[in-house]
């Protein structure tokens, strides 16, 4: 009974385990929580700006099929994201006024590089004879970013020099 005694004294006397050897499962920042929030996961424009890089990089090394290959990916995320960014868009108008307002901006900049990629990719089927792939390219950055856009202007340009359109346009 005496050793039971014991048992309290000597915790006091020695003190409780010390945490700084414990394994913690929490991390530093909380926005660090949100999966998507790091650059590294699919789901963001950082991931889209990595594909285009890449099939720069490919192009320079004279890599046409790698280049392609990325430029569709980005393509594809890019296109997802703008999808997505519009449905939230509107599942949420008139209920929240914030959320739409983040959408658009994100909606945005995911056209914004959604028509990169389509710039990318219609030159590419231009020097490589596929003209008739780069078309619907350039009318659909045409059509999301306005035909008064610069990215809107260089495509319609491309549509003329293919012969596709001919009239020139003056905005």
């Amino acid at each position: 009974m005496k050793f039971l005694k014991l048992i309290p004294i000597l915790f006091i006397f020695f003190g409780n385990f010390p945490y700084k050897n414990l394994v913690h499962a929490g991390i530093k920042t909380p926005k660090d929580y949100k999966v998507l929030s790091n650059d590294s996961e699919k789901l963001s424009l950082s991931n889209v700006e990595y594909y285009l890089k890449k099939g720069d990089k490919f192009i320079k090394n004279g890599d046409f099929d790698k280049a392609l290959d990325s430029y569709l990916d980005a393509r594809k995320l890019a296109k997802q994201l703008a999808l997505f960014y519009s449905d939230l868009n509107t599942s949420f108008l008139g209920i929240d006024a914030r959320i739409p307002n983040e959408m658009q901006r994100k909606g945005k900049q995911t056209l914004q590089i959604l028509a990169q990629t389509n710039e990318r990719l219609a030159s590419m089927y231009i020097k490589t004879k596929k003209s008739e792939v780069a078309v619907p390219l350039l009318v659909e950055t045409i059509r999301i970013m306005s035909p008064n856009s610069q990215e809107g202007k260089e495509a319609y340009d491309k549509l003329i020099q293919l012969g596709f359109v001919e009239t020139k346009y003056k905005g």
